[in-house]
């Protein structure tokens, strides 16, 4: 697409338009989106205003602006995502109704954990994970398992990023980050104690899918005072039954 004086093309401030929204912030302005998506005020109202009449975004009854359902609409045709999702979204829920807790399902996306899908129960522990919200890699027992089975490429970017402490028992040291990384891949598991929220425990297991890749991680996030043997039962079984499907022809990575 043609570019601005700025050499930036008009695809790549669309992009940062949409990326303006998250889980926090899902009616915003047109001035607050030019301001986030660091645009001239005059830009952003142009863009804001194409993207009104095609439906990627939509006016509020109070007259701010959101993400439009045509941008959901095309977002879930064929989306690997929603194929994933639907493979797994049975076992979770057979977890989450036996443990009662939290049973989130994760994807590497820009060196990040992104979440698919997260299901609680109202008196669940106390757990920050969003569907659509992202962690750190190496802060939430579903990224570190992604990074543990993730190239090098990856292990060497996070290792060389300042690694930001959550808690006091988030673990930001590489040379201990590294023996926690070679542990997940000789047990196939990660049990992390209250790496994000002190009182909460997570606990991830890999999908692999037909190549014995490593697509997703399947985790619940429980009490920390809780036994972990029952709910890392749990997430083992359900991780290998997904990882199963997968291979069975359901793999929504696939070439297709």
């Amino acid at each position: 697409m043609a570019n601005s004086t700025s050499g930036e093309s008009v695809s790549e401030r669309i992009v940062r338009v949409l990326e303006a929204f998250d889980v926090d912030r899902t009616a915003l302005t047109t001035t607050e989106i030019g301001r986030r998506a660091r645009l001239p005020s005059s830009t952003a109202h142009r863009l804001v205003g194409e993207l009104i009449q095609t439906g990627l975004l939509e006016r509020t009854a109070g007259g701010r602006v959101q993400l439009g359902l045509h941008l959901w609409e095309i977002a879930q045709r064929g989306s690997r995502a929603l194929r994933l999702r639907q493979i797994a979204l049975p076992y979770m829920e057979r977890v989450q109704a036996r443990l009662g807790e939290h049973t989130q399902l994760g994807v590497l996306e820009r060196d990040e954990v992104l979440f698919l899908e997260r299901l609680s129960h109202p008196q669940a522990v106390s757990n920050v994970t969003r569907v659509a919200g992202r962690l750190p890699l190496h802060a939430s027992s579903s990224g570190l398992v992604l990074l543990a089975f993730g190239d090098e490429e990856l292990q060497r970017r996070t290792l060389e990023a300042p690694l930001a402490s959550y808690t006091p028992d988030t673990v930001t040291d590489p040379d201990a980050l590294r023996a926690l990384l070679a542990r997940i891949r000789r047990e196939g598991f990660v049990v992390a104690e209250g790496f994000v929220e002190p009182v909460s425990r997570g606990i991830a297991v890999p999908i692999r899918d037909a190549r014995d890749r490593v697509i997703a991680a399947l985790s619940v996030v429980v009490p920390r005072a809780d036994p972990s043997a029952g709910p890392l039962e749990e997430v083992r079984a359900a991780g290998a039954a997904i990882s199963r499907r997968v291979r069975e022809g359901a793999d929504p990575f696939a070439s297709r």
